[in-house]
């Protein structure tokens, strides 16, 4: 495994951060395909074994019970002090006010709740889930500030929103000497580079480190055709990739046989090759996904390559926030 640094931090993170969406109690969650725990247990497993250290969650995911799982299967694999663990606040996790969004009650409660379903007494990584439309961003990012300094959490992080917004929270903090954002969660991939128009430039500048999710398009950079339990039931999804574009794909596909791997590890390659990029996140319900992103991280695109994957994009509505 290869390690960089996260954002202008001095924390080493793998080059693959293991996305922990997928694991949870099936039933407590809105996704078909949620592993239940003792499915889960040998993806961590094997990750850890690979030399990953960066896993994100969220408290949304499976209704809490994805923390629980990655919680319980670390203590068990990893030591807590070689691991870097991320989780997300932002989703409704109860019925009725303050159920939901970043306000500081809020942001207090769950910060207690993922620490101990994760049982840990430290996150490493602390994001905001989304832009919170109800709340004064300077509401938000003093709570944030607040949980830094409480020593609940070591970093703070965000995720999908406009460039501006995250320039303004940017700017919040670093007026009033609060902690600022070292990291971006943002929506990348070959078939979605809205990003590159404003945030990514942004990250640059600003030496935030973007942590893509979705790297692989939800699957759709991985395969000529086709479909699998998620492709078919992910609503979320089909919203996203309403109609994949099959000159890029076919693109994908043309490097990858004559690399003779996975297409996979070409579209995480891509991914992870831009400047900005300190580590794409993926999801893995079949072990052949984990083991292609670990692969990845040896690969080196040629200009030649990044050109031809490149050139048949065409721009697209903006997605995911």
């Amino acid at each position: 495994m290869k390690y960089t640094k996260l954002g202008s931090t001095g924390l080493d993170v793998s080059a693959i951060c293991l996305g922990c969406m997928s694991y949870g109690i099936p039933d407590r969650g809105t996704h078909e395909w949620t592993l239940d725990e003792d499915a889960s247990r040998p993806f961590i497993q094997r990750a850890v074994e690979a030399g990953i250290n960066f896993f994100d969650t969220a408290n949304v995911y499976s209704d809490g019970t994805s923390e629980e799982i990655v919680g319980r299967a670390l203590n068990d694999f990893a030591k807590r002090d070689e691991i870097v663990l991320a989780t997300k606040v932002h989703g409704r996790m109860h019925d009725g006010p303050n159920g939901e969004g970043l306000s500081r009650k809020a942001i207090m409660a769950e910060i207690d709740n993922s620490l101990r379903r994760l049982g840990t007494d430290y996150i490493d990584l602390y994001q905001i889930h989304r832009w919170d439309r109800k709340v004064p961003i300077e509401e938000t990012m003093e709570a944030l500030h607040d949980v830094v300094k409480a020593g609940k959490a070591l970093y703070i992080g965000a995720s999908s929103m406009w460039a501006w917004q995250f320039a303004k929270a940017q700017h919040v903090a670093e007026v009033n000497g609060w902690t600022r954002f070292v990291t971006m969660q943002n929506h990348y991939n070959l078939l979605y580079r809205e990003e590159e128009r404003e945030m990514m430039p942004l990250l640059l500048d600003q030496r935030v480190g973007s942590i893509p999710w979705s790297p692989l398009a939800r699957g759709a950079l991985t395969r000529v055709g086709g479909a699998t339990m998620r492709s078919e039931t992910d609503q979320f999804g089909k919203s996203l990739y309403k109609s994949a574009d099959d000159a890029i794909i076919a693109v994908v596909a043309e490097i990858a046989e004559a690399r003779g791997v996975p297409m996979a590890q070409v579209a995480l390659a891509w991914v992870a090759g831009h400047k900005a990029v300190s580590s794409p996140i993926v999801g893995a319900t079949k072990m052949q996904h984990l083991d292609d992103a670990i692969a990845s991280v040896e690969i080196t695109l040629t200009a030649d390559e990044r050109a031809a994957l490149e050139a048949p994009y065409t721009p697209q509505p903006v997605q995911g926030f």
